[in-house]
């Protein structure tokens, strides 16, 4: 008997190699000569250094006949600025197509790298700020990037895997996407190890954004079947890992579990949405320079009751799947769904009040339209000004 609810038509993007592994960043040098006859690398992770992956990149590079150049992304979330100081360094290099970007590091490096390779190539020479949603000229991105590879040092962000860019502007305040089915890298190679190094506050942030992608994902109100599915085992795995690799850094399972969920979350993302509490995070990030991670995890709990209403259901059957809840009614199920997570921000030393962390109550006023953006248009749920407002002053 064939479920009488039919499956939607939907479009799924992915990226095209992934190579996953313990370890396997000692493919690197095989791997990135395959794309470019020079190599534009952007670092964000100090450490890569001291485990030895720099050198034993150069020494394969060399030996398949590549050139590469090195340089180092600022240690905060891409700017308008930073964007256009990487594009025009690479110009001053003659950076064009048949050369390939590779990018190691967190998640504000991949996005950074992104955006540059995105716009290097571009007949239209100007500011990213034109091109990005709802800020600039609206102009699009007519030819293909140069081809990136990317390698994540953090289990978070998900952006190895997406069709976007994030991008900061403090002045005026916004944080808006530069996007592209042309943006997804063409490899994305994830060695869980290379995670180990991150302190235990990082991990709780960038794990938390993984798990809120995953949520949100699921519950967006463009869900499609395939990212739901991934959206499954990425809690599956998130869940009881993330407390693990939180308490012990060097914990090889849960490591590798969290750098799956993150990089499962990325495509969920890039093809189903999120939702409200990314939607106050991009707020939160502009208007209280609170790090996006952190700011996901105070909003995700609320953001789920929120939208408890109108995806009952489909919170209910996560705990099933996920939490093997065996709760006798569609609500019970639902809430325990919500109390794992409540618990699990508890665990990790999670702030519960935006007053935790440095939020004024003036401020909240000015979060309301930082807010309205692509993650708040896929919430299931719309509020309006006045109810999101009061949903705010409520955390705070």
């Amino acid at each position: 008997m064939i479920d009488e609810s039919p499956v939607n038509d939907y479009t799924f993007f992915a990226p095209p190699q992934i190579v996953f592994g313990w370890g396997r960043r000692a493919e690197l040098p095989k791997l990135v000569p395959h794309w470019g006859r020079r190599v534009l690398v952007l670092t964000g992770s100090r450490s890569l250094e001291r485990c030895g992956l720099l050198d034993s990149l150069w020494d394969g590079l060399r030996s398949a006949g590549r050139t590469a150049d090195l340089h180092a992304a600022p240690a905060h979330e891409p700017e308008v600025a930073d964007v256009d100081q990487l594009v025009a360094r690479w110009k001053a290099l003659d950076a064009t197509v048949g050369d390939c970007v590779l990018a190691i590091g967190g998640g504000s490096t991949i996005d950074l790298a992104k955006a540059a390779a995105a716009l290097i190539t571009q007949p239209q020479q100007t500011s990213v700020i034109d091109y990005l949603e709802g800020v600039g000229r609206g102009l699009t991105l007519t030819t293909d990037p140069l081809p990136v590879i990317a390698v994540p040092t953090t289990a978070g962000t998900g952006t190895e895997a997406t069709k976007n860019a994030v991008i900061s502007s403090y002045d005026p305040p916004f944080k808006k996407s530069l996007r592209s089915d042309r943006m997804i890298p063409r490899v994305v190679l994830v060695d869980p190890e290379l995670t180990c190094s991150l302190p235990p506050t990082t991990t709780a942030y960038t794990g938390m954004d993984a798990i809120t992608q995953l949520l949100e994902s699921y519950l967006s109100r463009r869900a499609a079947p395939i990212p739901q599915a991934l959206c499954v085992q990425g809690l599956q795995l998130a869940l009881p890992a993330l407390p693990l690799a939180f308490r012990d850094g060097q914990h090889r399972e849960a490591r590798t579990a969290m750098a799956h969920a993150a990089l499962l979350s990325g495509m969920a993302l890039a093809n189903s949405g999120l939702g409200l509490a990314h939607g106050v995070a991009a707020a939160l990030g502009v208007h209280a320079k609170v790090p996006h991670g952190l700011a996901c995890a105070v909003m995700l709990p609320a953001a789920l009751q929120v939208n408890r209403s109108v995806r009952l259901s489909e919170l209910a059957e996560l705990s099933r799947l996920v939490l093997k809840c065996t709760a006798s009614t569609t609500e019970a199920a639902a809430d325990r769904l919500i109390e794992t997570v409540v618990d699990l921000c508890r665990e990790i030393a999670i702030p519960a009040r935006l007053r935790e962390i440095g939020v004024t109550r003036e401020l909240l006023p000015a979060l309301v339209p930082g807010s309205r953006g692509n993650s708040m248009s896929g919430n299931p749920r719309d509020l309006s000004d006045a109810e999101l407002l009061e949903l705010l002053e409520t955390l705070w």
